[in-house]
């Protein structure tokens, strides 16, 4: 009787806080902690329950607790990926810098080197948007492209 009461002060407290506009008032992350502590109480009840046999109220209070949980989580602002910026006015000087070729590489050892490198450096393979981009406009400035 004492969970049931406990669940139904959890939900009134819920209810309250999302009808009064709360979670806006709630600062920083704040609410995530008493959510996601109150989920480990949920979840504890449910346990000592199931452990003495009451498996209806320790299945609701497992929902509860994964409600609680799921709502801890929130959803967090994910960065936006940036665009990479098109290296501009690179000199000749610097695209062999970057892609390693002597002055007088030929277009099939700059086209070597750029692949040798663009296969590690590439965003599928753990680079950046940023490297590859670099090796781009290096390959294209002493390609003429």
């Amino acid at each position: 009787m004492l969970y049931l009461v406990i669940g139904a002060g959890l939900l009134a407290l819920l209810v309250s806080l999302g009808r009064a506009g709360s979670w806006s008032r709630m600062k920083g992350e704040g609410w995530r902690v008493a959510f996601g502590a109150g989920a480990i109480a949920v979840f504890s009840a449910a346990a000592f329950l199931g452990i003495r046999g009451a498996w209806g109220t320790s299945l609701v209070l497992l929902v509860v607790g994964l409600g609680l949980a799921t709502a801890a989580r929130g959803q967090r602002a994910r960065p936006q990926a940036r665009a990479p910026q098109v290296v501009s006015g690179l000199t000749a000087r610097e695209a062999r810098d970057i892609l390693g070729v002597s002055e007088g590489a030929s277009p099939e050892q700059i086209q070597a080197a750029y692949g040798r490198l663009i296969r590690m450096a590439h965003p599928d393979k753990g680079g950046t948007a940023g490297l590859a981009a670099q090796l781009n406009a290096a390959r294209d400035r002493l390609l003429k492209r």
